[in-house]
Formats: C-alpha cells, structure tokens, sequence
C-alpha cells in the first residue's frame, strides 16, 4: 500500500503542474481515492474484527473453565461411588467370612440347612465379584475423567496465556495512543477549542481541524494560522516514527460549484484539501512519506447530519487519524 501512496502523490504533483486535466486522469485520481477509502474501511473492519477476536477468545476461556468444574463435579461423584463400593465390598466380604465359618460349624449338622448355607455363601460370592467388577470400572472411569481434566486445564493454562497476552498488547496499543494524545494536546495547546479538537477512539487519535482553521470556503490553500498548526503537529509526529496517518478531507453536503475551476464536485473538493495538509506535514520535515495516507471522504462521513448551517460547519472539516502500530497483535493472531 505504500507503494500505492507515492504514486498517488505523484499523479497529484503532476496534476498540481498542469492547469488542465483530461477526463482519463481525472478519473484514476477518483479511482485511487476509492481505493484508499476502501483501505481505510478494511482497516476499521480488521480492528473489529481483532475486539471481536478478544471477546471470542473470553467466551472460549468461560466455557473451558465451566467445563473443568463439571469434570471436577464428576470426579468427586465417582469417588463417592468408589468409596460406597469398597465400603460394600467389605461388608459382603465379612459377611462371606461368616457365613464360610458357619457352614464350617454346621457341616456335620443338618444337610438341609447345610445346603442353605452353601447356597448363601454362592449367592455371597457372586456379589462380592459383581462389586469386584464395579470398583474396577469405576477406577477406570475415575482415570478417564482426571485424565480428561488434565487435558482441560492444560489447554485452559494456553488459552488464559493468549489472553494475557492479547490484553497486554491491547493495553500497550492503548497506553501508546494515550500518551501519542497527551503529546498532541500539549503541542496544540493554543489551538483546541479553536477550530481543533483532539479524541481518541478505538485506540486512534484523532486530530479534528475545522474549515475555518484551515481553507476559505471552497479553497484548498491553507492560511498562515493553519500551517502553524500543522507544523506543531509534524513536530510530534516526526518524534514518533511508529504511527501510521491518515488524513482525511470532509465537506458539507451543499454542491461544489466549480464554475471553470480544476475541481468537479465536492468528492475533487475533499481529496485535494486532504493532499494539501499531507504537503504541509512532510514540508521541511522528517516524516516518511510512506506512513501518510490521503483520503477525501467527500460529504458522507457527517458527524452531524442536520440540515442547518451550524451542522454543515461541523462537517466541513479535515481530520488526521493516527494509529499505532498494530504489527505485534497481527504476529499473536497468526501465531495462533
């Protein structure tokens, strides 16, 4: 994508050279500003998708956890019945015992009751074997179910690891656009509330510059005051080379009336006052030109949708998104 930026700022150094634009280029521009729109969506969309992710990971850590307590429930069950089948297996084995002696005593005595004896003793035995048997599976089963516990909490150990991990990226990403907020506001100081804001949202700083501070209506040259505003902002950002930036051109939903201008409509509008503030960042600064992105969303982005001029001054604005750089939580993703 980078490669997409510095020919895009090529076209419009070329197009800025010549009074005139045929329709063809004129419809690349429009093109490669889609293009960049487009961009800038996937980039919201893969930000949702990784909180998405986090939230995924959480219900999975829940169900795990609630899974090794039913499995720690069905344990201790089996163990009670482990516990009554040996108590039964002794009783029935005493009862064995006495019954041998018995029949030991009254061998000599009468046969009948001899023989009922001898038939006790057998019905004994059989028990005694069927419980036998019933200790030994449910021995079995007790090691199934602390063998199947253990595959539980080891992968319960694995997934509260990602989590941490995840959450400590997250939280890194937040510190870093804080502090990137905080450096900002400092540099701005005397501009905010004056036709500048500063946000952060979704873990991205947005810095929000009104028309006024900026153009004249329908211009796309930028005052002396503008500049130095811009010029306080590449200062900070030229200091911290890991943000990527955006910046992006909005305008009201009133037509563009070009007369015999260069522009078409209000789309032309927002795309070259976008490029303008890019020229006025990399202006006798440091910054990469690879880490900005130009991007003209035209009228329909408004952050207030009214139909009243108080709304439309509030749209007619040109903010510049700065994200940090997420590449550590993308390598976890894929590591996983």
């Amino acid at each position: 994508m980078n490669k997409i930026v510095m020919y895009f700022l090529a076209a419009l150094l070329a197009f800025s050279a010549v009074s005139c634009v045929s329709g063809k280029k004129f419809k690349t521009l429009q093109d490669t500003s889609k293009q960049f729109m487009n961009e800038r969506d996937d980039f919201k969309t893969q930000n949702i998708g990784l909180e998405m992710s986090n939230k995924e990971l959480t219900a999975k850590l829940a169900s795990l956890q609630k899974k090794a307590e039913t499995v720690s429930d069905e344990i201790l069950k089996a163990q009670s019945e482990r516990d009554k089948a040996i108590d039964d297996f002794n009783k029935i084995s005493i009862r064995y015992n006495d019954l041998q002696n018995a029949h030991e005593d009254l061998i000599k005595g009468n046969v009948k009751d001899t023989q009922k004896l001898l038939s006790e003793l057998q019905t004994a035995q059989e028990n005694l074997q069927k419980k036998e048997d019933l200790l030994k599976q449910l021995e079995q089963n007790l090691d199934a179910k602390k063998a199947s516990l253990d595959e539980l909490s080891y992968q319960l150990e694995k997934k509260n690891a990602r989590l941490i991990e995840l959450e400590k990226i997250l939280d890194d990403q937040k510190k870093i656009a804080s502090d990137l907020k905080n450096k900002v506001s400092e540099a701005l100081l005397g501009f905010e509330n004056n036709g500048l804001t500063v946000t952060m949202k979704n873990g991205k700083v947005y810095v929000s510059l009104e028309e006024k501070l900026l153009f004249k209506t329908a211009s796309w040259d930028i005052d002396a005051n503008g500049k130095n505003a811009l010029k306080k902002l590449a200062d900070v950002l030229e200091k911290n080379p890991d943000i990527q930036i955006t910046i992006e051109g909005h305008t009201d939903n009133v037509p563009y009336n070009p007369g015999s201008g260069q522009l078409k409509d209000n789309w032309d509008l927002s795309v070259k006052r976008a490029t303008t503030v890019v020229r006025v960042l990399l202006e006798g600064s440091k910054i990469d030109p690879k880490r900005l992105t130009a991007a003209g969303r035209s009228e329909f982005l408004p952050i207030d949708s009214r139909n009243a001029s108080d709304a439309r001054q509030k749209n007619r604005r040109t903010e510049v998104v700065l994200t940090p750089d997420l590449s550590a939580l993308y390598q976890l993703i894929d590591k996983y």
